[in-house]
């Protein structure tokens, strides 16, 4: 379906910008969610002429696009072949697989693919600080951006995180702070960052990437013109190549370098250090679970690497209570705590969450565990859940996969959804106890995103709380 007002669209260019593009290039903008939405708006900015096309025929805010973008061709469902062969450059948004006939032929025929990455680091000034890893981008992407906001910078976070990149070009920011995921480094060209983090790698997205060595190369990009590389010394595959005029620093549990960040006991308390300086006291982190100290540490350690005042963050950091989904204490009665991580959605997010409580105490772990699996491996799991005795409440599309990786490993239970999974979870429970929903999949097999999957949780947890009023409640 094609979408074309009748009147042109004028080419004002209220914004500067560095020898963008050819204005006489063809630009194609492929599919139209919140990325792609973002860049035809900032080619529409720029005064240069694009059409856009959707696979979706019934596009929600159809009315609306055609009253924002007058006089742009937009294609709604099968758009017709010369669409993609009159197309100079095409700007993928990252939902969609590169290896799409259309993209393919397109790039065999010498056309440009590329995202709203490109177009951003082509037409910023200011340091650009990139986050990415298979686990805890969002994380430390929002402490760092909280950090530097401490210090009376005005920050810029976003990307693969909440505003999408190229919407926050037009709030001039004295630094960005971008979480990126394998899919927007994947069909970018330009990554000049101030400073780049790779803060783990495990595998994600196999049903995309195909093979662990591929996924691995694409989070490597992140440091291909970088700056500084800050890394995981507990993570090889985080570490970057070597290549000249790239500084390279480190965050970890053991003691490195005197520029690098680790975890040192002294008297019986255990700090995070810089070098031999403490920088701050682990217990005194707000953020659940052991997992977190590292992030943390991570965070503090991207701010010191791009050169900002550390004064006062390490109470800063420190005070930091985490992002909704990601390890939320929901509630607790009976003694029984009940943690929210429906942004688990890959197994190394699971494994790491499961470690990080584990280490916190020696209380009996009940993981709540399906979805989508994205042709995922469930060994490291197996192995986890065996060596910290957890039992397991499986649900949805990929609760029999899981069960036959675990099986002798765990003591397995069903459910047909995650109400009954909290239920059978609830009545598995002891005093001492913490129930983890922690999917380690993705959540479209019953929901819309992990965001909806978390309040179907947090909402099951709490009516259980207010069913047992005589029950001595903790929140």
């Amino acid at each position: 379906m094609l979408i074309n007002t009748e009147q042109e669209l004028g080419l004002n260019s209220a914004i500067s910008f560095m020898n963008l593009i050819q204005t006489d290039r063809n630009r194609l903008v492929v599919g139209l969610g919140a990325t792609g939405l973002s860049t035809m708006r900032f080619l529409q900015r720029a005064g240069l002429p694009f059409s856009a096309l959707d696979s979706r025929v019934d596009l929600p805010n159809k009315d609306s696009l055609c009253a924002e973008f007058v006089g742009v061709d937009i294609y709604l469902g099968d758009a017709p072949a010369e669409v993609f062969e009159r197309a100079d450059e095409l700007y993928v948004s990252p939902g969609l697989a590169l290896d799409t006939p259309e993209l393919e032929q397109a790039a065999a025929s010498g056309a440009l693919i590329s995202g709203d990455l490109d177009l951003f680091m082509r037409n910023v000034d200011a340091p650009v600080i990139a986050i990415t890893g298979s686990n805890a981008k969002s994380t430390v992407t929002t402490l760092v951006g909280e950090l530097l906001a401490s210090r009376n910078l005005h920050v810029g976070v976003g990307g693969n995180l909440g505003t999408p990149m190229l919407d926050l070009i037009e709030r001039d920011c004295d630094v960005y702070v971008l979480e990126l995921s394998s899919f927007q480094l994947e069909r970018a060209h330009h990554y000049n960052f101030s400073v780049a983090c790779v803060l783990n790698v495990s595998a994600d997205h196999m049903d995309r990437h195909k093979t662990m060595l591929r996924y691995h190369q694409l989070k490597q990009r992140v440091y291909s013109e970088a700056k500084v590389a800050l890394f995981n010394r507990d993570d090889r595959l985080t570490y970057p190549l070597q290549r000249a005029g790239l500084v390279q620093k480190s965050f970890g549990r053991c003691t490195q370098g005197l520029d690098d960040y680790s975890l040192q006991e002294t008297d019986g308390q255990e700090y995070i250090v810089k070098g031999v300086e403490r920088v701050l006291a682990v217990d005194a982190i707000a953020l659940p679970g052991r997992h977190n100290v590292l992030n943390v540490m991570a965070a503090l350690a991207i701010v010191d690497a791009a050169g900002f005042d550390m004064q006062g963050l390490a109470e800063k950091a420190a005070q930091f209570r985490g992002l909704p989904h990601r390890c939320e204490l929901v509630g607790s009665f009976a003694g029984v705590r009940y943690i929210n991580d429906s942004k688990a959605t890959n197994v190394g997010a699971c494994v790491a969450a499961i470690n990080g409580f584990s280490a916190a105490g020696d209380q009996k772990i009940i993981v709540l565990a399906g979805g989508q699996t994205k042709s995922a491996d469930f060994q490291p799991l197996a192995t986890v859940v065996e060596k910290h005795a957890c039992k397991l409440v499986l649900f949805g599309e990929g609760a029999e996969q899981i069960g036959a990786a675990c099986a002798g490993c765990s003591d397995l239970h069903y459910a047909q959804d995650l109400l009954g999974a909290v239920h059978a979870a609830h009545a598995l429970t002891e005093p001492g106890d913490l129930v983890l929903l922690s999917p380690a999949c993705a959540s479209f097999d019953m929901f819309s995103n992990y965001e909806e999957r978390g309040d179907v949780f947090r909402k099951a947890v709490n009516d259980l709380i207010n069913a047992a009023p005589s029950i001595g409640v903790e929140r």
